[in-house]
């Protein structure tokens, strides 16, 4: 995980949370912005590792025919 040392890097914004769980974050003593950006950081990446298949398809599919087709390049060199 990757810590913002200054505030300047950082943007205040407004969200809208549910009450209940807001209620138990502050309680249990939870940093909620830090929290919705540790899970907004997973989001992101998750939406772009989707986008990258998305756009790699094509090639991702080309590789797999070829590999189907000719087999694995130098398989006779790999040791497993």
């Amino acid at each position: 995980m990757r810590i913002v040392a200054t505030k300047a890097l950082r943007k205040a914004t407004n969200v809208s949370l549910e009450a209940e769980l807001l209620k138990m974050a502050k309680k249990l003593g939870i940093n909620i912005s830090r929290s919705a950006e540790e899970g907004l950081r997973e989001a992101v990446a998750i939406r772009q590792a989707e986008l990258w298949k998305q756009e790699s398809k094509a090639a991702i599919q080309a590789s797999n025919a070829y590999v189907e087709n000719h087999g694995i390049l130098l398989v006779q060199h790999r040791k497993f």
